[in-house]
């Protein structure tokens, strides 16, 4: 009897994004706990200039090490980069052959994308940010009708930006905090030194005086806490707008609000069931951070999370409750984690839903999922096995 093949899973991490090392830390966590004798796996990195490497797999050089954040450069084989689409041809046109253009052009079987992954049963992106976790992959592995873990194009991309999840959620019935939505044209630098205002520009201003100290200032397509700033006053609101649109133009700035950061994991139903919720945690910050920042997030041994959170039971329920209603309401699946605030009179505010969460050994996913009694590695089979079931088309 010929033994059974094994599915063949590219994982892909790395990407352009500004949370590129916490990729590369959660692709190696994926590449430790997913099962190798039910599963084949291809490592695929993504540069931070967008080159797609075929990786080490050695999750040991993907850890971050002695306060080092590992990157896909690290890893990449010698000679071994694979893109999705034709090599671009030499630009002397002296050095081309005969009647080459300036872009070849190469056809691709159903299935595949040319020059990349080969032949695979399915991927696993653990990306994060801009072109990984908002659409951008997964529109590419849709066009090329490869199955993927995860969220599908719309999820992805509503899920990324906080304006329109926020807008979402809110249709919803979700609550959330006050926040303000700023764009390049509501406060060019010009102006934030005391320029006159016009009428729409004056609005906004006065929308984000409304709110009160102190602000967060985030950039509304980022994650990580990556260009995150708190801001006490007027000056520290303009560098704080300066810092998020480094990574991002478009700027979310919040109302800061009492209380605790509660997190809940959500995993896709099987088999067309409702989303299942794990345990809830409440995020600790013992490591004198004003919030749950970069460092606190990924260097910070002091820091950590509570399972379940302390919080009265009727109120753990009802986070899960919200959490699988914030799942549907974007389209989600697959994965995700959504963020919330529980304030000392009770309340529960929807924070954001991650569609690809962390997934580093530092991350609270697969903690949550772990204290809720499924193991990662389990996880990790149940997201493989919801891919490669649904429908080929149209999500």
């Amino acid at each position: 009897m010929n033994e059974q093949r094994k599915i063949r899973v590219a994982i892909v991490f790395g990407g352009r994004g500004p949370e590129h090392s916490v990729s590369c830390m959660g692709g190696g966590n994926m590449l430790t706990a997913i099962d190798r004798d039910k599963y084949e796996v291809v490592p695929v990195g993504i540069t931070r200039e967008g080159r797609w490497v075929l990786a080490a797999d050695e999750p040991a050089r993907l850890t971050a090490a002695e306060g080092q954040l590992p990157s896909v450069e690290a890893v990449a084989e010698p000679g071994t980069q694979v893109v999705p689409w034709a090599s671009r041809p030499s630009q002397d046109p002296a050095a081309r052959a005969p009647g080459q253009a300036g872009q070849a052009l190469v056809a691709s079987a159903p299935g595949q994308i040319p020059h990349l992954l080969g032949e695979v049963d399915v991927v696993l992106p653990v990306l994060h940010g801009p072109f990984g976790e908002d659409g951008t992959i997964q529109g590419l592995l849709e066009m090329a009708g490869v199955p993927y873990v995860g969220a599908g194009v719309l999820a992805s991309a509503v899920s990324m930006d906080k304006e329109y999840m926020k807008i979402i959620f809110q249709a919803r019935g979700l609550p959330v905090g006050p926040h303000v939505v700023v764009r390049e044209r509501d406060w060019p630098p010009e102006e934030a030194d005391g320029g006159i205002l016009d009428p729409e520009r004056k609005r906004v201003f006065d929308a984000i005086a409304e709110l009160g100290w102190p602000l967060f200032v985030k950039p509304a397509r980022g994650g990580s806490s990556i260009g995150t700033s708190r801001a006490s006053d007027m000056t520290q609101l303009h560098a704080a707008i300066a810092v998020a649109r480094a990574h991002d133009p478009k700027v979310i700035v919040e109302a800061a609000i009492e209380g605790r950061e509660i997190e809940c994991s959500v995993l896709e139903g099987v088999d067309g069931t409702p989303p299942d919720t794990s345990l809830p945690g409440q995020l600790l910050i013992d490591g004198g951070e004003e919030f749950w920042d970069f460092e606190a997030k990924y260097l910070d041994e002091a820091s950590g999370m509570a399972i379940p959170a302390p919080i009265p039971e009727a109120h753990q329920q009802e986070v899960r409750r919200m959490a699988a209603l914030a799942f549907e309401a974007v389209s989600c699946e697959g994965l995700a984690r959504v963020d919330f605030f529980y304030t000392p009179d009770g309340q529960i505010l929807i924070n954001e839903i991650n569609t690809i969460p962390g997934l580093s050994p530092a991350s609270y996913f697969q903690k949550m999922w772990e204290a809720s009694g499924l193991p990662f590695g389990q996880l990790i089979d149940r997201l493989l096995q919801t891919a490669l079931n649904k429908r080929p088309g149209l999500r």
